[in-house]
């Protein structure tokens, strides 16, 4: 039985934050669609190409949940880049559509509002209280 979407969106930011990408694909349908500020892609090798590349890791600070696997996070973002020594923080969001327990796409944006206003959810979609990856519901 697949995982509830919020169950595979918090896995799949753990994964990309802990950059294992064995655990990433097995999360991610095929064709995954990934969209960013750069521009998108589909599938498995732009997955790969995006983590190997961004040195992206996210902190949640608010989840949303809509209906047919819809799920925006509010999450403190960061980028390292090696190649420039650089490193970047920022608050941004991030909307996911899960399908069969993998999430099909991945969008970010630069702040909650456009990203709720994309998943047509609002702040009464906010999942206040919610069990921690590991624990009983």
């Amino acid at each position: 039985m697949p995982l509830p979407a919020l169950a595979v969106v918090e896995s799949w930011q753990l994964a990309v934050n802990e950059h294992d990408l064995e655990q990433l694909v097995a999360l991610t349908a095929h064709d995954v669609e990934i969209i960013g500020p750069r521009g998108g892609g589909r599938g498995h090798d732009v997955l790969r190409q995006w983590l190997a590349r961004a040195g992206f890791t996210a902190v949640p600070l608010r989840w949303f949940c809509g209906n047919e696997g819809v799920v925006v996070v509010e999450q403190v973002g960061r980028w390292f880049q090696p190649q420039s020594m650089g490193a970047s923080e920022r608050i941004i969001a991030s909307k996911f559509t899960v399908r069969a327990g993998r999430v099909t796409r991945f969008e970010r944006f630069d702040d909650l509002e456009d990203a709720l206003a994309a998943a047509a959810l609002t702040d009464d979609d906010e999942i206040i209280h919610r069990p921690r990856a590991g624990t009983e519901s």
